[in-house]
């Protein structure tokens, strides 16, 4: 029998489009996840006003093998994503008055975490290696770090480092099989456990590339590379707000970018001219206005 991949999904279609009984089912599994993931079958029954053979067809009909399968499913969908299922109704304040602050707070936080837990003198040796490298790849998978990676690219280049980003796993992993030893690999995982970055680490190692990992201590992507610059996300709970870890991330970047910068030294300055003159005179000719943004 095919195993049901999301079985929230299916209560949602279910309780929409199955039988008079599986509709009913359906709907008071979702009303009620965390009595029915304990509950015996004759108690699902007997609240809902079947009978218990009822019960074990409607579990079928999901592609489980019973009730007990059933269940499995249902604790680990609770486990994995029940806080999005019930959330605590937001207040007209918190909707209307606290957007602002929440954002801000969260983000400074963040990037103030992120800072106290570096350790600044792997950070300034990544720099350095950078700075010399004959080219550069950044990758990542996912929102944050596929971000990061690109953020990485737009960062150096203007720097004069020859530099390239690549979020496509596959992409990674040819990147990483024409590296040298002059190449330098900084790979992003917020989770650490991105296959397609991992594997494409171990691929550029194999022909001498030095690789950086910016991920949290002990995942199995820090276990790789050559050099690991901690980062642990954490969050604050709030579930209707977009993760403040990006900015902690992007705190990082800058850093090394900022340590890359020095480390290069004047000769960064004429290619930061350019940029300056080729994009300002193609719109408002402002130089207080960011480079390049």
């Amino acid at each position: 029998m095919k195993t049901p991949a999301d079985i929230i999904t299916r209560l949602q279609l279910m309780s929409q489009d199955g039988t008079k009984s599986d509709r009913k089912l359906a709907g008071f599994v979702l009303a009620d996840l965390d009595f029915v993931s304990k509950a015996a079958i004759s108690e699902i029954a007997g609240r809902v006003g079947v009978s218990e053979p009822t019960v074990t067809r409607f579990c079928r009909n999901l592609g489980c093998e019973g009730l007990r399968d059933f269940k499995f499913y249902l604790a680990q969908a609770i486990a994995i994503g029940g806080q999005y299922l019930s959330p605590e109704p937001l207040s007209r304040d918190a909707r209307e008055q606290r957007i602002a602050s929440a954002i801000t707070e969260a983000a400074i936080s963040a990037i103030q975490r992120a800072s106290e837990n570096l350790d600044m003198t792997t950070l300034v040796a990544v720099a350095a290696r950078i700075a010399v490298s004959g080219n550069v790849l950044c990758i990542g998978s996912g929102g944050i770090s596929s971000m990061m990676a690109t953020e990485m690219q737009n960062r150096l280049f203007r720097l004069g480092v020859s530099v390239l980003a690549q979020i496509d796993g596959q992409l990674q992993r040819m990147y990483a099989a024409v590296a040298t030893p002059e190449t330098t690999v900084i790979a992003f995982s917020v989770s650490g456990y991105a296959r397609s970055v991992i594997d494409a680490v171990q691929v550029a190692q194999q022909y001498g590339a030095t690789t950086i990992a910016i991920t949290p201590p002990d995942s199995a992507l820090a276990k790789v590379a050559d050099t690991v610059i901690h980062f642990q996300s954490l969050e604050d709970g709030n579930i209707y707000k977009p993760t403040s870890s990006r900015y902690a991330l992007l705190s990082i970047v800058d850093m090394i970018v900022t340590s890359v910068a020095e480390t290069r030294g004047p000769r960064v300055l004429e290619n930061l001219r350019r940029i300056k003159q080729s994009v300002n005179t193609l719109k408002v000719d402002d130089p207080r206005l960011p480079l390049g943004d």
